[in-house]
């Protein structure tokens, strides 16, 4: 199995927004979130998120034409 990007995401408060803070490399999602909690954990983090960056589809990039299509 080869390993994937996770892109990781956390916050330090309730109140404050998720924001990217980094990636990892791990072969499924369980590893990945191992990796983030060891690579990241020199912040209080409340939360921590990864997601496959496969997962993350643009809405829109700059220079490009809106286009939205169905599932």
């Amino acid at each position: 199995m080869s390993d994937k990007v996770f892109e990781v995401f956390g916050r330090m408060s309730s109140e404050q927004e998720l924001m990217h803070i980094g990636y990892v490399n791990a072969p499924g999602v369980e590893l990945a979130k191992v990796y983030a909690h060891t690579v990241y954990n020199e912040e209080n983090w409340i939360e921590l998120c990864v997601v496959r960056r496969e997962d993350i589809f643009p809405v829109y990039k700059v220079g490009e034409k809106l286009n939205i299509k169905g599932n």
